[in-house]
């Protein structure tokens, strides 16, 4: 120790992500400091400046070193701010010359904004150097010599100089993050609460088998070959200190290489990573480089499904770890639950007897595993909740099959066994293969390729689906209050689960929507914005079809019996359709035969899609019009006749283009008279709607002959809920 290392203890605070503050209070502790209070996402500790410095240089869990100036209560105000930065003799940490930053966070009844707040310290820092006469000081919110701390929360105000400068967990290793980066820290966190520090000195191996961009590897990699984490960095805030010790620091980084040059050559700890993705590999392989441990990380190109044991791993134990995606939107939920049972599947089969540390912030999807956690850790990955769970992987014979199967082979590492799934998953998986054998019939016969295969048969399984060629659309209905959430998406993942195989579909290609009561145009609004749609056929139409980026995909199954009516009813008749939605009636009419038509709706997306639908079908746009208009408008205020008119309103609408809302129930009487108008002699109107509970206006009936025809407008598909919509047909009576 050189003779400053005895210089009074200072008032430090190292701050970090929330939920590792313990881990932090015993690194801090290791590493010569004596922690005190711990508050959230940080801890309060006191050291000389060496052990400043060896924290800044060493700790794997921090984010900045805070050097506490001052800790003030019953400050609200600006001018109390400033006066209290104003009493600290800031002559002494900032030389003349050089330039500093105010990092301010937190806020008070009177100060409601960071700027202010970092606006008032400044001005308390020139006050008080100016009175001591020293130059006013330049500020430089990039790249300041002297980066100062201010936080006030409940009238508690710290100040502090930012000893890291650039936050700790920002190594330098990594300018490739790969797809998902996890933060330095978080992930040096997530190796010390599966106790990889203590493995690595007993010689275990750590693979991560969906690596990334590799940051749990090059931690692990760090800790098992005794480099300081920022052992490579150039610069950190004391540099900018006035108080700063050149040779206190020298001395320490001068240790700190001593010791990682020694510890490369002395790791043997098998260091392993798979990814599927070239990208994030060199990315990792890039990361390894700059970080100095190269040598220490072997990299493979294999995907989980693709996994292996190493031949030469044969140590029988060792730490899985890994932080696979986890689905922050409903839609990624198909590919992620069979990614999580694979990943059950070969850590029996490949890693018996390993551990398995397992970061998701989708506890749900880690339960898929087939493993129990023994220790949970709840932490927080930016703003997301987290777990880190952590399960013993049992032999492959105990875990390759259900307990209560009379199978007892043992599992071969080469052959992992089909994940085990629950007695009511399998009853579902079960009901879809009974459905497609009931339809197999009525498709051949058909032709058709996108249909219904499932809408609720079970109760336990609220969901629709639909096929779309080789691809499947998931509708969740929304489960009402009485059910336990946990228990429907426990159960929405089971569906998930075995879908890919009793459909024999990929799994990439299952697409998951909830749905739930809509209002207005919720059910046309945008959930996305990939533009990934695809062609399918129905009959001889060719229709452009979306099942990611909205609810409802642009073709409405259920009234395919209903298109199919109009196209045998359109020869040569002029045809208009209002709500027109992507327009797909009007394909079927026109190659029907109809001489020309008028598609309204509101939506210039949608009839922007049905352009395209009338293109796909080489249909003459001058003879096949669309109109953006409010069908109520433009029925008032058209001229012309109609010999087939096609209207399927939304059961209720309050879109901004609409002059009022639209409530079938309430508003049909008017819509079908507006239209009975547009009829030419001789005419027909075919008027449906989705609304479970509706009833035609008996006015109507007395006026004109109605027909209903709801019960023919349903194919096998549709057979069980035909209360899905109602379609009537209705003429003049003068006609009859």
């Amino acid at each position: 120790m050189t003779e400053l290392s005895q210089t009074p203890s200072l008032n430090l605070l190292a701050t970090c992500p929330k939920g590792i503050e313990g881990l932090l209070a015993d690194e801090l502790q290791a590493l010569g400091a004596e922690p005190g209070k711990t508050t959230v996402a940080g801890v309060y500790f006191t050291a000389d400046q060496t052990t400043a410095y060896r924290v800044c240089l060493w700790s794997r869990l921090a984010n900045r070193v805070i050097l506490l100036l001052a800790r003030e209560s019953m400050i609200e105000t600006a001018e109390q701010v400033r006066d209290v930065v104003a009493r600290i003799a800031w002559r002494q940490h900032l030389a003349p010359g050089r330039t500093l930053a105010v990092d301010f966070h937190g806020r008070s009844e009177h100060i409601r904004h960071t700027r202010f707040g970092a606006q008032t310290v400044k001005d308390g820092v020139v006050d008080s150097l100016q009175l001591s006469g020293q130059e006013r000081p330049n500020v430089d919110t990039k790249t300041p010599d002297l980066r100062l701390y201010a936080h006030l929360h409940r009238a508690n105000l710290s100040l502090g100089i930012d000893l890291s400068g650039e936050s700790l967990h920002r190594r330098g290793y990594r300018r490739d993050v790969g797809h998902a980066p996890l933060k330095e820290n978080l992930a040096a966190a997530l190796l010390v609460r599966a106790g990889w520090p203590e493995r690595a000195k007993a010689g275990e191996p750590l693979l991560d088998p969906l690596c990334g961009a590799g940051t749990l590897l090059i931690e692990a990699a760090l800790m098992a070959a005794d480099q300081a984490p920022n052992l490579n960095r150039e610069r950190f805030g004391f540099h900018g200190w006035a108080g700063h010790e050149p040779a206190l620091w020298s001395e320490l980084k001068r240790e700190a290489e001593a010791r990682a040059s020694i510890g490369r050559k002395r790791c043997r700890n098998p260091l392993i990573g798979f990814d599927q993705s070239p990208a994030a590999l060199s990315a990792a392989k890039s990361n390894a480089m700059r970080a100095g441990i190269p040598a220490l990380i072997s990299l493979h190109g294999q995907s989980l499904a693709q996994l292996t044991r190493p031949v030469d791993l044969t140590a029988e134990q060792g730490l899985l770890i890994t932080n696979p995606p986890y689905g922050e939107r409903l839609g990624e939920l198909p590919e992620l639950v069979r990614l999580y049972a694979q990943l059950g599947e070969k850590a029996k089969a490949l890693f018996p007897g390993w551990m398995l540390a397992l970061f998701t912030g989708n506890p749900d999807l880690g339960h898929r595993l087939g493993l129990r956690a023994h220790k949970q850790y709840a932490l927080k990955n930016g703003a997301l909740d987290a777990k880190l769970l952590m399960m013993q992987i049992g032999a492959a014979r105990e875990s390759a099959v259900p307990s209560d199967s009379a199978t007892t082979e043992a599992l071969a590492p080469e052959r992992p066994a089909k994940p085990a799934v629950s007695e009511n998953a399998q009853m579902f998986a079960n009901r879809l293969a009974k459905n497609q054998k009931r339809l197999k019939k009525w498709l051949k016969q058909s032709g058709e390729t996108c249909y219904r295969l499932y809408d609720a048969d079970m109760p336990e399984y609220a969901l629709a689906i639909d096929r779309y060629g080789d691809r499947v659309h998931v509708q969740e209905y929304a489960a009402p209050g009485s059910v336990n959430p946990a228990q429907a998406q426990k159960r929405l993942f089971d569906a998930l689960e075995v879908l890919p195989e009793a459909l024999d579909v990929d799994p990439s290609k299952i697409y998951v929507k909830r749905r739930e009561r809509q209002t207005g145009a919720a059910q046309y609004q945008k959930r996305d914005a990939s533009g990934e749609r695809f062609e399918v056929r129905e009959g001889s139409a060719r229709l452009w079809v979306n099942l990611r980026d909205y609810l409802d995909t642009g073709l409405f199954l259920d009234h395919r019996p209903v298109r199919r009516m109009l196209g045998d009813m359109a020869s040569g008749k002029r045809f208009l359709n209002l709500f027109c939605y992507t327009a797909t009636a009007t394909v079927q009419a026109a190659l029907g035969g109809a001489s020309d038509s008028v598609s309204v709706d509101m939506s210039n997306t949608y009839l922007e899609w049905a352009r395209d639908n009338f293109s796909l079908n080489q249909l003459d746009h001058r003879r096949h019009r669309v109109v953006r208009d409010d069908c109520f408008r433009w029925l008032e205020t058209a001229n012309a006749d109609f010999d087939l008119i096609f209207m399927d309103p939304p059961t209720f609408s309050n879109s901004k283009k609409m002059r009022d809302t639209l409530d079938i129930q309430r508003d049909h009487p008017r819509l079908v008279e507006l239209a009975m108008a547009r009829l030419a002699l001789g005419g027909v109107l075919v008027f449906s709607n989705n609304q479970r509970r509706f009833k035609l206006d008996d006015a109507l009936v007395q006026r004109y002959a109605v027909e209903e025809i709801t019960a023919r407008t349903f194919d096998p598909d549709f057979q069980r809920r035909t209360n899905l919509h109602h379609v009537f047909l209705i003429k003049s009576r003068a006609d009859d």
